[in-house]
């Protein structure tokens, strides 16, 4: 299928993708607790703001602000009878930006986690999943998004009715999974098991990858996991703006701009094809980022050890599939930047 990401993949040695959301939008004063994906409506200027943001910065991706638009998310809102309408119109704010860009710029329909435990754990079943799934991402693609986007997903079996869901939707689609428990999704996925998972998928992603999870050095070690699989799907690499800590009663992420560019450049070598930020990530890391991939030229793919040099230490000695990290001595002395 042909589609704006997939030109961008063709003629780009990296795609720089946008960064955090929430860490935006709460610096323009959506309130802990709110429903960002109200904003959509309620100050679409805002919204039209945060995409101009990353679009400035030199993003080539940014995602609409519907991480949380299913009706299982807006339910706790009392907003699940508006799926259609917030997720339109997130995704035309995006359209009307990125059409003013100057240059391709794409837009991806973020789509998050439902919420819900799914059989045989939890209550969600399958096909429920997949229609809460398949309701947002038409009214994403009726909006004009050019690709879907399912983010911070930490079971295979959400995963997978995502993936069912677009294919109803007839849409092209990206895929990550936040793996910020010791190396695993919170549902215990590695990987290694992500990288197996999308080749059984009957409609796999465009390209996969990880999100958030922890801090800058721990994605790293991710997608080195996942290029160990021999996978040649192009890999999506949005980690953090390094560790959240409470300062004056707020969530402050202590990475510099600076330490974002490096992490940029070490992603690209590591393996990844589509690079950003997620959680704490602004326009000043994204410049950095930018500046970073076009300034420096591809080098060998980094060790565990060059990671934690430049960035920082693992947060877990393990990636979860029982390969050792980086010697917790080293560690332990170093402090991230």
């Amino acid at each position: 299928m042909t589609n704006a990401l997939s030109k961008l993949l063709d003629t780009n040695d990296a795609i720089l993708a946008d960064g955090a959301t929430g860490t935006n939008l709460f610096n323009m004063g959506l309130q802990s607790g709110d429903a960002p994906e109200l904003w959509n409506v309620d100050a679409p200027e805002k919204i039209k703001a945060l995409y101009q943001g990353s679009v400035d910065a030199g993003s080539d991706l940014f995602l609409t602000n519907t991480f949380g638009g299913t009706s299982a998310r807006l339910k706790l809102h009392d907003a699940q009878n508006r799926v259609g309408e917030l997720n339109r119109i997130g995704a035309e704010l995006g359209r009307e930006v990125a059409d003013k860009a100057g240059r391709p710029v794409v837009v991806a329909g973020s789509v998050g986690p439902t919420g819900e435990i799914m059989e045989p754990v939890g209550s969600l079943s399958h096909s429920e999943a997949v229609e809460m799934f398949h309701e947002q991402a038409a009214a994403l693609k009726e909006g004009g998004v050019d690709v879907l986007w399912v983010e911070t997903i930490s079971a295979p079996e959400e995963f997978r009715a995502a993936a069912e869901a677009f294919a109803l939707a007839d849409m092209p689609w990206c895929g990550t999974m936040s793996f910020d428990t010791a190396g695993r999704t919170m549902m215990g996925v590695t990987s290694a098991d992500l990288a197996q998972l999308v080749e059984t998928l009957p409609n796999p992603p465009i390209a996969f990858g990880a999100n958030c999870g922890t801090g800058a050095s721990d994605i790293l070690r991710t997608v080195l996991g996942f290029g160990a699989q021999g996978t040649e799907r192009p890999l999506i690499s949005k980690g953090n703006a390094g560790i959240p800590k409470y300062v004056d009663g707020h969530i402050h992420y202590d990475g510099t701009p600076e330490l974002m560019g490096q992490y940029a450049a070490m992603a690209r070598d590591a393996g990844a094809t589509i690079i950003g930020g997620c959680c704490g990530t602004m326009p000043d890391h994204l410049r950095k980022m930018r500046e970073a991939l076009d300034t420096t030229s591809r080098g060998e793919r980094p060790t565990l050890e060059q990671i934690t040099d430049a960035l920082g230490p693992f947060t877990s000695a393990s990636d979860g599939t029982g390969d050792d990290a980086a010697p917790e001595r080293r560690a332990r002395r170093r402090r991230r930047a």
